[in-house]
């Protein structure tokens, strides 16, 4: 029996992707400053390197956090141009 689609697949939701990469850039960076005391410690128990992986997650953070700016402002962008580009059509 063939597969047909009930209903068209509905538009992508819009996220606010700033403040989520925001968020979870600075809980990486966070977690990095509340593990660093404890570097001695997490070392001598075989975990020396989580500090130094929220140190990554943080940095890799902000690369996702220029990302999405540039894309949020590339949409606006795009957005204003196709209001711009509509209202000279109507005059």
């Amino acid at each position: 029996m063939p597969k047909t689609a009930l209903r068209s697949a509905p538009p992508p939701l819009e996220a606010n992707d700033v403040a989520i990469v925001g968020t979870g850039t600075v809980l990486w960076f966070v977690g990095f400053v509340a593990l660093l005391p404890f570097q001695g410690w997490l070392s001598d128990h075989g975990h020396g390197s989580w500090p130094w992986i929220c140190l990554s997650g943080g940095l890799l953070g902000l690369i996702g956090l220029k990302y999405c700016r540039a894309r949020r402002d590339a949409i606006r962008r795009a957005r204003a141009a196709e209001s711009a580009e509509n209202s000279d059509q109507k005059v």
